[in-house]
């Protein structure tokens, strides 16, 4: 195996250039310790060779040579003493001695389940002590910041075992993409680290998430893509790519060979099924034999390694030739040494059977497999991979958004757990954004991952998958010193970091914190999810998910603790506990789909229902009925599987470069999105049986007029359902956007002419109402400057049209810098993500939210009297979890945004936004037990006084 150059000899690394005798001095006792070595590895052989009959010339390499042989099978790791180090080789100079003191300390350790209250001195580096420590140890120690945790939670740094941060940077240019390389299907030779971006805009943002250690991969385009780059993110002082790494498997021994070095492991990135067939036109037979023929091609050379050792080794070397080794190939020929860890982008089945088959045949192990949304269904076959099971790295609720995914879910870590195999929760930064990768670790445990390997699965899991575990994913002494402080249980939601350390260094200067309530504290307690998880093995992944209704028109909610209503555009609550007392808890009676009556146990309603009715009782211990949430800005109503285009809508014609076909209507056409309506869909069922009821979406366009949008029922199964369409047209949507061509001043002055000007059709219909103020225009905007622009000719329009006009932004990721001018123009805003990322160009000036800012966008624009939704950028998978984007944003407001308002951000105030228009029926209710909808509690009922029912869920 070739050696790789790496650090200058010292010498070079002089602050001053030395004199000329002194560099040559020195340069020929560096010769003479080389020489030296090669004389003392080469006298033996002669020995060996004059003792043989016959002469056999020995190779001038012949020393480097056997120094190879004998490291071919040397194992990777650390050295036997890693731990009792006392510095990090990572410590910076100048590193003040940290002592974080009174802290709650979740240590990974004991299988996750230890948890001690104390102390923790970080020094040079790494962790010097845990728990309780003594006044002789701390009185060595002159200049220590002294940190008071309060009680609250310390937990190792995150750990992101699947990330392509730095690969894929943001905002996302052309000229710092990274990801993947298009030469071929088989590139084992490639490094991410010789393409790491260390000015990416996510680092920062990541590190405010707890986010310490990633493992950058290369992307999926390829069979076999390369080798990944183990990062932390704190730069160093040389601000390079290499100073990031946590440990270079590559540069083992500086200029000098030096035989006692040890070996790291290095990662590498495989991929199977849709994405490498996609993008080489493959099937999975090309790509399995793709992979099968790279491995036959590792193992010859490292069998002719082995046979040419054999023989240098008791000096046969006659005829024997160089040592054969390949510098493309040497990173797959290590694989079958066991010196990499393999990370394979795999979910299907069947891609999982070929690849633990390929394992077997070649006798090399898998890390994990990463995405594997199917793994859950077939445990057995990955305790048949070679070696060992492969971990797996997963989404908690992404899943469906092409057809290998069509089978995720949210039960598969529990699962999993449960056949014994390692569970990790991952990013795939910025497919997910890595800042709040610990919320995936949260959704794992809602869904029914023990609490001890949901955080484990963000810290000491990933770092046993890496090698890594003996310096990252716990809080033990001797370990590297990355930390995180927060405001509340790592698994409850919003958890938000008050501090991160990596190497002992804080990273964040002026922390802005929250105040939590204390029952945050404490693990959340979590609902009961056994039955819908047998179903999903019973349905092979899937099971039935349309709604049930109700066996009795009469339905008494009991043990009730809130009850919020609707009032027109407004959410009020109606109903509270005045205790824990089951007396004291709610009633609330329905009868055909309407809420008959609402008291304590002890009221009138509660004895109103007659013992001889036929009634179904429900007992929501503890739990709550509240307004039902709605969905908008994915494509949710109008595509089943995002990338594929047999089950959506599809996208309209571009007015502004295609033209609206003729007979389609041509330029005076504006397309209707409930003609395209699809009903059933996965996505819209799980969000109903999530307590989003309803879905407004819009005519899906990658370029300037969209057309209407529409309101629909999640749970129906149809159009012509009763109650299925709830407004089949509220408002025009129209997206501008930095595109290149055309310009966003095309963009405006379409917009300006469309307002102003003369038109025809439904186009001329729908704009006469947006000019008399009865219907809003709904753009699609990021950028500052749109916005304001935007703002600047709605008061041009409202000029000339004398009337006001009803404008709404959507996406607004960089509305906060306008909130003053929004508020005072009547501007309304749905951010879209609920929480900003900086993806694009346009987008880059977010408002973080804390700890980086004091506020969050939801908080500044509310406070200048914007009106605000919460709605989804991304697929259909999302809407499900509004509950947790609407608890989230309060939570991030600390204190300012109450639980009526809360819910209001993704009901009412959407339905304002986007022109729809409740009827004198009150709209969908939602029962859930355990807690409230903006809690971790369970849907079990909708209430539907449009179809008269009420749904069990």
């Amino acid at each position: 195996m070739r050696e790789e150059q790496g650090k200058l000899p010292s010498f070079t690394q002089e602050t001053s250039p030395p004199r000329r005798g002194q560099s040559s001095r020195r340069l020929r006792i560096v010769l003479t310790v080389v020489l030296s070595l090669v004389a003392f590895q080469y006298l033996p052989l002669s020995s060996v060779l004059s003792s043989t009959s016959g002469s056999v010339q020995v190779p001038l390499r012949a020393p480097e040579w056997l120094a190879k042989c004998e490291l071919l099978n040397a194992k990777p790791g650390p050295p036997p003493d890693f731990n009792t180090r006392t510095q990090s080789d990572r410590f910076a100079l100048g590193t003040k001695p940290t002592l974080i003191t009174n802290a709650t300390i979740w240590t990974g350790g004991v299988d996750g389940l230890e948890v001690l209250k104390g102390d923790i001195l970080l020094d040079r580096g790494i962790i010097k002590r845990v728990g309780v420590i003594d006044r002789h140890t701390l009185a060595g120690y002159i200049d220590l910041v002294r940190i008071d945790a309060k009680g609250q939670w310390v937990s190792p740094g995150i750990v992101d075992l699947h990330s392509h941060i730095g690969a894929d940077s943001l905002p996302e240019l052309n000229g710092s993409d990274d990801t993947n390389s298009y030469k071929g299907p088989v590139l084992p030779w490639l490094r991410v680290l010789d393409g790491l971006n260390t000015r990416d805009e996510a680092y920062k943002l990541s590190i405010s998430g707890g986010i310490t250690t990633a493992l950058v991969l290369p992307g999926s385009a390829n069979a076999i893509g390369g080798q990944g780059a183990l990062i932390k993110l704190r730069p160093t002082a040389d601000r390079s790519p290499t100073g990031m790494l946590l440990e270079s498997p590559y540069e083992r021994n500086g200029s000098v060979y030096d035989p006692r070095a040890y070996f790291r492991y290095r990662q590498m990135k495989h991929a199977c099924g849709e994405n490498p067939d996609g993008v080489y036109s493959m099937t999975r037979m090309d790509t399995a034999w793709s992979f099968r023929q790279a491995y036959e091609h590792a193992r010859k050379i490292k069998e002719s390694q082995d046979d040419f050792c054999s023989k240098a080794t008791r000096g046969d070397w006659g005829g024997l030739g160089d040592f054969p080794e390949d510098l493309q190939w040497e990173a797959l020929v290590d694989v079958l040494r066991g010196r990499v860890k393999v990370q394979t982008h795999c979910y299907e089945t069947v891609d999982l059977d070929d690849l633990v088959r390929i394992t077997n045949e070649f006798k090399f192990p898998i890390a994990a497999f990463h995405h594997a949304h199917e793994t859950y269904l077939v445990p057995g076959t990955l305790k048949s991979a070679y070696g060992h099971p492969p971990a797996v790295a997963l989404f908690a609720t992404q899943a469906r958004y092409k057809r290998e995914a069509f089978r995720g879910s949210e039960f598969a870590p529990r699962i999993l757990a449960e056949n014994d195999l390692q569970v990790v929760m991952k990013s795939d930064h910025p497919v997910l954004n890595s800042r709040f990768l610990v919320y995936e670790a949260q959704q794992a445990h809602y869904y029914g991952l023990p609490h001890n390997l949901a955080l484990a699965s963000v810290t000491s899991t990933p770092a046993k998958v890496m090698g890594m575990e003996h310096r990252i994913g716990y809080v033990k002494e001797g370990y590297d010193a990355d930390l995180v402080l927060w405001d509340s249980h790592p698994l409850a939601l919003g958890a938000t970091p008050q501090q991160v350390w990596i190497d002992g260094i804080a990273q964040i200067d002026t922390p802005y914190l929250l105040s939590k309530p204390a029952a945050f504290q404490k693990r959340p307690e979590t609902p009961n999810f056994d039955k819908e998880k047998d179903e999903t093995l019973k349905y092979d992944g899937l099971p039935p998910l349309e709604p049930k209704p109700s066996r009795s028109r009469t339905v008494v909610f009991t043990n009730v603790k809130t009850v919020y209503r609707r009032d027109e555009q407004r959410i009020r609550e109606t109903f509270t506990a005045v205790s824990d007392d089951v007396l004291s808890a709610g009633v609330v009676v329905v009868h055909d789909g309407q809420v008959q009556c609402v008291g304590s146990a002890t009221s009138a309603c509660a004895s109103s229902v007659l013992p001889s009715e036929d009634v179904e009782h429900i007992d929501l211990e503890g739990g709550s009925i509240t307004p039902g949430l709605v969905s908008a800005g994915s494509a949710l109503g109008l595509s089943e599987i995002d990338q594929e285009e047999s089950t959506q809508d599809g996208y309209v014609a571009d007015a502004l470069s295609e033209g609206v076909p003729s007979l389609a209507g041509g330029p005076g056409a504006l397309i209707r999105a409930a003609d395209g309506l699809i009903f059933g869909t996965r996505d819209a069922l799980l969000a109903y049986r999530s307590g989003v009821t309803a879905g407004i979406v819009a005519p899906q366009t990658r370029g300037f007029l969209a057309g209407l949008n529409t309101a629909f029922s999640t749970g129906a199964s149809h159009r012509l359902e009763d109650g299925a369409l709830l407004q089949e047209a509220g408002a025009v949507h129209v997206a501008i956007h930095r595109v290149g061509s055309p310009s966003v001043s095309t963009q405006i002055a379409a917009l300006r002419r469309l307002l102003l000007g003369e038109t025809t059709g439904d186009v001329k219909v729908w704009f006469d109402k947006i000019k008399a103020g009865e219907a809003p225009l709904v753009i699609g905007a990021a950028s500052a400057d749109i916005i304001a622009s935007i703002v600047a000719l709605k008061a041009e329009a409202e000029a000339k049209l004398k009337t006001s006009l009803k404008f709404t932004i959507v996406g607004g990721a960089e509305a906060h810098i306008l909130a003053k001018e929004l508020g005072a123009a009547n501007v309304g805003v749905i951010l879209a993500p609920a929480r900003p990322f900086p993806n694009s160009w346009e987008e880059r000036r977010i408002l973080p939210g804390p700890p980086l800012s004091e506020k969050s966008a939801v908080a500044t624009l509310l406070d200048h009297n914007v009106t605000v939704g919460l709605g989804i950028a991304s697929e259909g998978w999302d809407a499900r979890n509004a509950c947790f984007d609407v608890a989230w944003a309060a939570l991030d407001a600390n204190g300012e945004i109450s639980k009526t308002d809360a819910l209001a951000l993704a009901s009412v105030n959407l339905e304002k936004l986007l022109g729809i228009k409740t009827d004198n029926l009150e709209g969908d209710l939602v029962a859930t037990s355990g807690g409230d909808l903006l809690e971790f509690s369970k849907v079990v009922g909708v209430i539907s006084p449009r179809r008269g029912v009420v749904d069990i869920i």
